[in-house]
């Protein structure tokens, strides 16, 4: 059976703003010293496992030249432009529907596109293992995290203790993201991993899923799958793509379904969702400040601060994130970078969309 794998793509980043713009997300940046983007990172460490011509982008049409221009080995064809966004359950099932078209029954890897992963050979290891597992009957798979800390920010899983087999656990529930008392819960029960978002399934069975529990994006998808491969396709794209119902994977499918299955994950997994995540994947000095670029520091600790063309000096600062672009600069305690959506709202009610 066919192995292929769906990158997920068409994110703002707006937690990164602002490095990350509407032009140019989270997705294309570096974030890590080695100069790898993050989409050429999921790329790259999916080589054991899948081949070049067998991975398809699911992406913005606005992102067409950044894809091509940071995976120029990818062949042009596989690369799905969105000419609006709704959500990932319309991005799934067409992007299903496409391989299931053109391979027959096919296994698919859903992964983001901005994820890091510390410990690629156990990834791998454990994506194999996953690809096992969705290949029996209509599973679907997904990758859950072993949790570290109370983490608010993440939905969580909850999985059946004792129904493993080779490590494979049946899916008791999936559940919103909690506030700092239930997180502490979760993570003192031990039944619980974070849901990271990436998923293994048979193209068989996630489009049986959807024609079941969405059958509104299964009859809207048709037109376009059908016309795929054809001149018009990227017509019917636009006539029709913005008319299918915005839902997640995870409300419109996972929630829903049977035969749902997770693996734990330990593999060094990092969604990369804030500023706060530089300081866990960069080295950091002895005061636990993560500097990058042309910056010169003076009794500050546990400071993020990310120079630009210019020189940033940070004197007697704790606990704060600095970031320097040529047209912006963003200063902010750290508790407030989840927040950093609420500058961009100030931006676009002041007509600031030029920063956006």
């Amino acid at each position: 059976m066919k192995t292929t794998a769906v990158i997920m793509a068409g994110g703002k980043g707006e937690r990164f703003w602002p490095k990350s713009r509407t032009n140019y997300p989270k997705q294309f940046l570096s974030l890590t010293a080695d100069g790898e983007t993050m989409i050429q990172k999921t790329v790259r460490r999916l080589a054991p496992l899948v081949a070049q011509e067998d991975i398809y982008i699911v992406t913005n049409a606005a992102y067409l030249d950044l894809i091509a221009e940071q995976l120029p080995e990818l062949p042009a064809e596989n690369v799905i432009a969105e000419p609006c966004a709704r959500n990932t359950a319309p991005c799934i099932g067409l992007a299903a529907a496409v391989i299931e078209k053109k391979y027959g029954e096919a296994v698919m890897f859903v992964l983001p596109s901005d994820h890091l992963i510390h410990a690629e050979e156990i990834y791998i290891d454990t994506l194999r293992k996953a690809a096992q597992a969705a290949q029996q009957g209509n599973n679907l798979v997904t990758l859950g995290i072993t949790p570290n800390y109370p983490e608010t920010g993440y939905g969580y899983i909850r999985y059946v203790r004792g129904s493993g087999k080779d490590g494979v656990y049946a899916v008791e529930r999936f559940v919103e993201k909690p506030d700092l008392q239930k997180a502490q819960e979760y993570l003192a029960d031990g039944g619980y991993l974070w849901n990271s978002g990436m998923f293994i399934w048979k193209t068989e069975s996630i489009l049986k899923n959807i024609r079941q529990h969405m059958p509104d994006l299964y009859e809207g998808l048709q037109p376009i799958v059908q016309a795929y491969g054809t001149a018009d396709f990227d017509a019917v794209l636009k006539d029709n793509f913005c008319k299918l119902p915005a839902e997640s994977i995870d409300f419109g499918i996972m929630e829903k379904a049977e035969d749902i299955y997770t693996i734990p994950g330990n593999f060094g997994w990092d969604d990369v969702g804030s500023w706060l995540a530089l300081e866990r994947i960069n080295e950091t000095d002895e005061d636990g400040n993560m500097l990058s670029g042309d910056v010169i520091n003076v009794d500050s600790k546990n400071c993020t601060v990310c120079g630009g063309a210019r020189m940033v000096a940070v004197l007697g600062l704790e606990d704060v994130v600095v970031v320097d672009t040529p047209d912006a600069v963003l200063v902010c305690d750290k508790n407030s970078t989840q927040d950093i959506k609420k500058v961009l709202a100030s931006l676009r009610a002041h007509g600031r969309e030029e920063l956006l």
